[in-house]
């Protein structure tokens, strides 16, 4: 199952990567840059599991951010687990879209980005492939997660995991 994580995780870095690359001027999120980590995001079980098979030292022994913000902080707001994030973590800054059915039936497109990063031409009139494409990826991460516990799809908050082992 590590292997297939890390699979994702490669086809999701080499697309947000083609992003950035489209957003250069757009995205000003750098090293250090926090303002979307926060403390109530949480991940699939099967996305924890990998965290804790990555960082067991940090885990172990490393002291949580202050609340408000996620636990995987350092004191200077960098994260101590970038090179293994989980998917959410890999897409934030980017300009993002996805289909949103209202009570009406009606489905319709929906956008958003980062405030940091809301520079530029709207993030409106973007082609659709100039945006990261919420669902396809959450799907195969969703498959992920049956595959290793079945119809359970309890997700973890990333605070947790801290005072897990």
């Amino acid at each position: 199952m590590l292997g297939e994580i890390e699979k994702l995780y490669r086809d999701i870095d080499k697309l947000t990567k083609h992003l950035c690359r489209i957003h250069a001027d757009r995205i000003q999120c750098r090293h250090g840059c926090s303002a979307c980590c926060v403390d109530d995001i949480t991940v699939y079980e099967v996305e924890a599991q990998y965290i804790l098979s990555q960082y067991p030292d940090v885990l172990k022994t490393a002291v949580p951010h202050p609340s408000g913000a996620c636990a995987f902080l350092d004191g200077e707001g960098v994260c101590r687990i970038y090179a293994h994030r989980p998917y959410v973590c890999r897409t934030q800054g980017l300009p993002l879209r996805w289909m949103k059915e209202l009570p009406d039936g009606k489905v319709v497109e929906m956008r958003d980005i980062c405030p940091i990063n809301d520079t530029g031409e709207p993030i409106v009139n973007l082609a659709p492939e100039k945006c990261w494409e919420i669902g396809p990826f959450e799907e195969r991460l969703m498959r992920l997660q049956y595959a290793a516990d079945g119809a359970q799809m309890r997700r973890v908050a990333l605070r947790a995991l801290m005072r897990s082992l």
